[in-house]
């Protein structure tokens, strides 16, 4: 999904009923997403708790800046784990009250998708993507390896640019035969030797979701990493592609609660019952986002469940992105970056 970090359209409030006891502030990404999370999350939590849900657009750059000067008018940001993370080290965030959930239990959010301070709300996966016509099913590259062999599967190709939030170097790794189980710590200089090696055929380094879809979409490229959203969404509507899934990687959407928020027994009610099973699975039915919530995917069809991101099946083909890596080392692979793309 790649939670975009630019400003929002107007505050939007969504009506709470007279036994309104509060409001939350939430900052969220946006666009189909924030209808998705309207419908099952936040209008079933009103009508739930009283509790109105008051949507606050806000880049991280402000996020950050509220939280340096220790007042935020916001409860709880809803963004990519990384950008959280980031809240997290300049002190801006609260430990999340597990203890106090009552609607969701918390074991049933798997630990590798919580922790003290944020918690997954859904997963979104990067993906190796394939125009059918160029490769009917079951001819499609079946691997990154296959993938970075462009004689036995010829075609243009498109990666992640470093502008997208990080670039395809755990592909890279496994194309060249690193495990998935053993990608971190990346061995950066083993992945950009490996990207040397496929670079002559990428047509180009995508920078946005948005971009990556319209190029394969145009059959500008015919095979490329794509978030697995955004090629649904245009295969939806016709567009000649589809996903292999083996080795894809999940990334993860996430919540924090302000450290300094106007609201913060509010924030952590609504954490709890926004991560239950049946909000959970909201953005599995109509953004094909993986619920985060295990029991979510027992209250999806199974056409579903076989097309999301973390779901039993999927998930032992794929692997977790660590982003408190790329969190340490995202300036030394810019730096190289930066470099090696000019050559």
């Amino acid at each position: 999904m790649a939670a975009s970090a630019a400003g929002l359209a107007m505050p939007s409030v969504w009506t709470r009923p007279a036994r309104a006891a509060g409001q939350v502030v939430v900052r969220n990404p946006g666009g189909a997403y924030s209808d998705t999370q309207k419908k099952f999350v936040y209008d079933p939590f009103t009508q739930e708790t009283g509790i109105e849900v008051v949507i606050v657009p806000s880049t991280m750059a402000k996020m950050l800046a509220m939280a340096k000067s220790g007042t935020t008018e916001l409860d709880v940001a809803d963004a990519g784990l990384d950008g959280l993370l980031t809240l997290e080290k300049a002190g801006a965030l609260a430990p999340i009250d597990y203890a106090s959930w009552k609607h969701t239990d918390p074991n049933d959010i798997p630990e590798e998708y919580r922790s003290k301070m944020e918690v997954g709300t859904n997963l979104y996966s990067t993906v190796l993507g394939y125009n059918k016509e160029t490769y009917p099913t079951g001819k499609q590259p079946g691997n990154w390896e296959q993938f970075w062999d462009a004689k036995a599967f010829p075609g243009s190709r498109m990666l992640a640019d470093m502008a997208s939030g990080t670039p395809n170097l755990e592909f890279a790794l496994i194309a060249d035969g690193v495990p998935m189980d053993k990608l971190f710590p990346l061995d950066i200089d083993r992945a950009f030797k490996s990207m040397s090696r496929v670079k002559p055929y990428i047509k180009k380094f995508w920078d946005t979701g948005a971009l990556s879809a319209q190029m394969m979409a145009d059959k500008d490229v015919v095979l490329g990493s794509i978030w697995n959203g955004r090629l649904q969404a245009i295969a939806a509507k016709g567009a000649p592609l589809a996903i292999e899934w083996n080795q894809h990687m999940l990334q993860i959407q996430a919540y924090g609660i302000f450290k300094d928020g106007p609201n913060p027994k509010e924030a952590q009610l609504f954490l709890d019952f926004a991560m239950s099973p049946k909000p959970n699975s909201g953005p599995g039915l109509e953004l094909n986002y993986g619920p985060i919530n295990r029991r979510s995917f027992d209250l999806l069809p199974a056409a579903t469940v076989a097309n999301l991101p973390g779901s039993p099946e999927n998930l032992k083909r794929s692997f977790l992105q660590d982003v408190r890596w790329w969190d340490e080392n995202r300036a030394k692979v810019n730096t190289i970056w930066s470099k090696w793309i000019l050559t």
